[in-house]
């Protein structure tokens, strides 16, 4: 299976760099961003699971490992069955 897991963070919850990458923006002459939030995303390819089961396998890993629950989510997007 292959798939994409991003995480990005709550709304309401500072995002310090991505104010000063809307600022480098502005001060570079785009002057239309308004504001940017930053987050990360993984690629994750892992061998076959049961039918049904790729979905709720990658949650686990977003809680446990790849996202901080308090101020942050997370979407799963399965690629490859």
């Amino acid at each position: 299976m292959k798939a994409r897991v991003h995480v990005f963070l709550k709304e309401g919850v500072l995002d310090p760099q991505g104010k000063a990458v809307a600022s480098a923006l502005q001060t570079l002459g785009f002057e239309e961003v308004l504001s940017v939030r930053q987050g990360k995303f993984f690629d994750i390819e892992t061998s076959s699971l049961p039918k049904g089961a790729n979905e709720e396998r990658l949650k686990e890993y977003c809680k446990k490992l790849l996202a901080n629950p308090v101020i942050e989510n997370f979407k799963v997007e399965v690629i490859e069955p």
